[in-house]
Formats: structure tokens, sequence, C-alpha cells
């Protein structure tokens, strides 16, 4: 991987992104509105919530642990209706599909190994004010990562992405293209040189629309009103392929066309395929499971890295094993761009950031409900959103300890 980045002279990498009415993303949404719902009003509630959806159905399953009352049905359709699903012949209609719902309470062995760490067993102890009585919520492999390639540290390819299908569905919601419906999808293909991003190479947009609109009308709406507003044109050029609807129709869109699940996007969610992924989903869960709030933390980690100017690529990867305080490994690739050597690196990443869940959760500030509003178009890079993990509040002591 160092090797491609730094040495290559021409490669070519991939991210893709959907819609916020895209199948599977409504999922997500679904499974976040009920997690913020929850902390709204119980910060400590235990979720761990599921959604599914086809053809004129949505099922919600999982384990929650909550004083709070929750009216699932409403907030499955409030959430289709904020999508734009207020039509049967979209994919689902949020007034008449049927919302089907299984939730139990969290399971005691988990939550054991949640409210007492194996730390603080081991000790005797019983302290939840201690960071250590916190233990992860699950076994795993979290990962963050950040890049110099735009103002918010992220991959170009997966920046442009995201910004294309956000796009896509602001000109669907202000009527300035009144065929487009809520189902799409976009894929941005970037050109490398010795780690530099170079030019646009291709651009593919699949957006669902009304059965009486030509593609030629679609394809040049869809220049004019999305690609040209978003990617910058210096990265466009004679050869930059575009392929727009290359399906050729796209009417038959939502869950009417595909199943949803939440969890099933998790490199959208991400660093769309440029990092590595830890293979745990986001949406549904409260951040006592690291597979979300482990994830966030080494983000944070990465980005600030990377503000410090300690290195232009870091990865992070952070591992725990459920019902343990401490990480079990801390790790950060530099792709042979640190200014610093990697030494530093690990000594300024163990002193400056506890990744430990009960701290994770008290630095973040993640007992909020903030989690919808991630729940399309990404969970990173949001400079749209005030995301905690996404402050780089350590880079100006990082970069003095490390004497850049």
């Amino acid at each position: 991987m160092a090797l491609l980045f730094n040495e290559s002279a021409k490669y070519l990498l991939t991210s893709e992104s959907v819609t916020e009415g895209h199948p599977d993303k409504l999922c997500d949404q679904v499974s976040d509105a009920i997690l913020d719902t929850v902390l709204k009003d119980d910060p400590m509630g235990r979720v761990a919530c599921e959604t599914a959806t086809t053809n004129g159905l949505v099922v919600v399953m999982g384990e929650i642990t909550t004083s709070v009352y929750l009216d699932v049905p409403s907030i499955v359709r409030d959430t289709l209706r904020k999508a734009g699903y207020v039509k049967s012949e979209y994919g689902i209609d949020a007034t008449s599909c049927g919302v089907s719902v299984s939730i139990q309470r969290q399971s005691a062995d988990i939550n054991e190994g949640v409210s007492h760490a194996l730390e603080v067993r081991d000790q005797g102890g019983d302290d939840q004010e201690d960071l250590d009585s916190t233990g992860a919520g699950d076994q795993g492999m979290m990962v963050g990562f950040a890049c110099n390639e735009t103002p918010e540290l992220m991959p170009l390819t997966v920046s442009l992405s995201h910004k294309l299908v956000h796009q896509l569905a602001q000109v669907r919601k202000q009527g300035l293209v009144s065929y487009l419906r809520p189902d799409g999808k976009s894929q941005v293909t970037v050109e490398y040189k010795y780690g530099i991003p170079q030019r646009v190479d291709t651009v593919v947009i699949s957006t669902q629309h009304d059965p009486d609109v030509t593609n030629d009308q679609i394809e040049k709406d869809i220049k004019e009103h999305v690609i040209n507003k978003i990617i910058p044109a210096e990265l466009l050029d004679d050869e930059t392929k575009y392929f727009i609807n290359p399906s050729g129709r796209f009417v038959i869109g939502g869950p009417a066309g595909d199943s949803g699940l939440t969890g099933r996007k998790i490199l959208v969610d991400t660093y769309g395929g440029i990092a590595r992924h830890g293979g745990g989903a986001f949406s549904g869960k409260d951040p006592t499971k690291v597979d979300r709030s482990g994830a966030y933390a080494a983000r944070y980690v990465a980005k600030n890295l990377v503000a410090a100017g300690l290195a232009d690529r870091a990865e992070v990867i952070v591992s725990y094993a459920i019902g343990m305080s401490q990480p079990i490994s801390v790790s950060v690739e530099t792709f042979d761009t640190n200014h610093v050597d990697n030494q530093t690196i690990d000594d300024l990443v163990n002193k400056h950031f506890d990744l430990r869940p009960a701290a994770i959760i008290k630095n973040l500030n993640l007992r909020r409900p903030i989690y919808n509003q991630t729940a399309a178009y990404g969970h990173f890079g949001r400079d749209d959103l005030n995301l905690p993990w996404e402050q780089v509040d350590k880079a100006d002591i990082l970069r003095s300890e490390a004497g850049l």
C-alpha cells in the first residue's frame, strides 16, 4: 500500500455513495432515528437496533433497554417521509406501508460485561465514574483514516461521491429537476500520480426517475445541475467519462427495487474503500458499542495526526475484547508519508488519546442524539455538521511536541 501511494506513476481509485432514499440508507436512518429518540431522554439507554425493508414493508428488530416510550411506527413513517417516499409508485409509501416491530431488552450477559469491565471485576470494584468501569460492547477492530487530499481531510473519491448524491437529493427536493425520485447512487474514479490526485477519470450517477422522461434529458440535467455544480472544473477534462443511468431505465427503485438492511453500506459510511474497514456497522448502536464509538475515536486520532502535519495519510486501527476497557492493540500506519519518525507518532497517540470506551464517550460527549444526521452521506468529513470526532483540537499540541 505504501508503494502504491508514493511510488506508482499512475493509478485509479474509486469510491461510491448513495442517496438518503437508497433502501439500505433508509434502514440506517430508521435505526439511528430510534437511537436518537432514546438518547434524547435517556442518555444511558442501550440500543442495538436493526431495520430491514422490502416492497411495502419495514421490519424493526433488536435489543433496546430504556425507560423511553418508543412509537416505532411513527419514527419509521417520519423517516420515510423525510427521504421522499410519499407515493407508492416510488417504491414504498410512508403513510400506507406495513411496519413490523420485534424488540427485546439487551442480553443480561452483555449488559454485565459492558457495565462492569473485566478490569474492575478483577479488582472487586464497582465505581461507575471510573473510566475503567465500562467494558467494550463487543470485540473487533475499528479503523480511522485521514489524508490531506481535501479540506475535510478525506479521500477525494469518497468526498466527491457524497457531495454528488447530496446535490442529487437537493435538486429533487428543491424541484429543480421535477422528475427525480428518492433512490440514487454515485461513483467517482480519480486518477493519481505519485499519491497526488490529478483528474477525475469517471463519474457514474444512477438516479430513480418518473417513467415519461428520456435518458437524454436525464443526462443533460444531471450534468448541469449535479456534476458541474460539485466537481471542480479543473478536475474534469475531455477524457473524463460520464455514465448516467447506464442501465438505461431506473423507474422501479427504493424498497420495491431492492430490499434494504441496516449496516450494508459500511464503505459508504466510512472512507469509500480507500482505507480498511474493521467490519462493524455504525447505525442503530449506542456509543457503548465500540463498532461505532471506537471507529469515531480512531478517525479523531487520524484526523488530528494529519491536521498536525505529522503525516499526509494516517490509518489508525484499534482493537477491543468484549467486556474489557483497555484496547487490545492500537496501531498507526502512515504509508511512508510521515514527517516525524513512527515511534514519535506512536508515543504521542498513547499520550494524548484515551481509547477506553468510557473515555471516548466522555471526551467526545457521545451520549447525545447526534446520530441520525450521520446516517446518510457519510459519518466522516462532514463539514456541514458539528461532529465531535471531526475536531482537530489536539493538532497544535501534537505539532509542538513533535517538533514541527
